[in-house]
């Protein structure tokens, strides 16, 4: 069976038709209002951008939403976890202050910020799912503890994924640091010695006891680590290094299962919205912009996130590529752009593993607004 995907471009002409005019029609038409309740605290989960790039979903269309959610009586926060990596977004403190900078000040979007799994990454949930790679999934407090959610996401390209829409935003997006760290590898964390002071925090907070202390320094035993990356999290000197190292289609698999806990307790209460407009190459989590690959495309809305991130790679594959991007073949219509961008990764593994665990249909009927 089909899922309905509702779909609005960017042509417009007058102020009736205008982008905000078009996001709000869309929440609407999908009857986004029919998944709020009278003071639900909504979770409006998106990405506020590295420092340094400008291409992720504009303040002012996520201004829209938001006063949606809220003519539903709702109450709206805008969201996102800490990243893994070292960046502008390691702890809910500088992550605040980066979304500030990047436009996400109250005054613009009308709405809180909350970052959801807690200032060092440490407000989690384990969530039983039963997948292929886990039987649990670390997802951020804040995002379980919401009443329902909507998920606005830019689709671009991923280097390790080969596309991140809604399936890679609920799955890295809605996780803790050490739920990213378990989904990136299979290796195991390392100690490097030269950074590692011996303050045993990570000993502290190791679920399972493998770590000890010996000449004042951290010592991971790998046999009995589990590879949670609590230890990775915690550690004030990032003396303890990720490892990224993993299969690739592995690592798109583990990025399902994850998008699955994510929504595993909000059964018909998530909406999901993709901005297929500012098409980079990479994920917004790098500190620049590249030129897009394709014209804008539009935006589109559904209840099925599988169905979604389907028919934005499908939009995309039908439009010609930008000879001056980063985009060297695949550039005629019908052909794979994030294929050839990434030729390493099959990104639609997760949208074949997300129809599998029961997320939605790769089948879809598109509505134009």
């Amino acid at each position: 069976m089909s899922s309905k995907v509702y779909f609005s471009d960017f042509v417009t002409g007058s102020k009736k038709n205008n982008i905000p005019n078009k996001i709000r029609a869309l929440f609407d038409k999908v009857k986004a209002p029919d998944i709020l309740s009278d003071n639900d605290a909504t979770a409006v989960k998106l990405h506020f951008g590295e420092k340094g790039t400008n291409t992720f979903i504009h303040p002012v269309f996520v201004r829209q939403v938001v006063d949606k959610i809220r003519e539903c009586n709702a109450k709206p926060f805008l969201t996102d976890t800490n990243t893994l990596y070292t960046g502008s977004r390691t702890n809910s403190h500088d992550h605040i202050q980066s979304a500030i900078e990047n436009g996400f000040a109250y005054s613009v979007v009308n709405a809180p910020i909350i970052i959801a799994d807690g200032l060092y990454s440490k407000n989690s949930v384990d969530i039983n799912i039963k997948g292929k790679h886990f039987d649990n999934v670390k997802i951020a407090g804040d995002i379980y503890n919401a009443n329902s959610m909507v998920v606005l996401s830019h689709v671009k390209g991923h280097g390790l994924a080969g596309f991140g829409g809604t399936l890679k935003n609920l799955a890295m997006g809605c996780a803790t640091a050490a739920g990213k760290q378990m989904q990136h590898s299979d290796s195991k964390p390392k100690v490097m010695d030269e950074d590692c002071v011996g303050c045993q925090l990570c000993l502290n907070n190791c679920p399972v006891d493998t770590i000890s202390i010996e000449a004042k320094k951290a010592k991971i035993d790998d046999e009995k680590c589990i590879g949670c990356g609590e230890c990775t999290t915690v550690c004030p000197k990032r003396a303890i290094e990720v490892q990224w190292e993993t299969d690739s289609r592995i690592f798109v698999e583990k990025m399902a299962e994850y998008a699955y806990g994510a929504i595993e307790n909000k059964k018909d209460k998530v909406v999901y919205f993709n901005f297929v407009m500012n098409v980079t190459p990479l994920c917004d989590c790098v500190p620049w912009s590249d030129v897009p690959i394709v014209n804008d495309v539009g935006i589109l809305a559904s209840f099925d996130p599988v169905a979604i991130d389907q028919a934005s790679l499908d939009l995309i594959d039908q439009q010609v590529g930008n000879k001056h991007s980063q985009l060297v073949k695949n550039l005629e219509k019908g052909e794979d752009k994030f294929g050839a961008l990434h030729k390493d990764v099959d990104g639609r593994v997760i949208l074949e593993y997300g129809e599998q665990l029961g997320m939605g249909s790769r089948k879809y009927e598109i509505i134009k607004v």
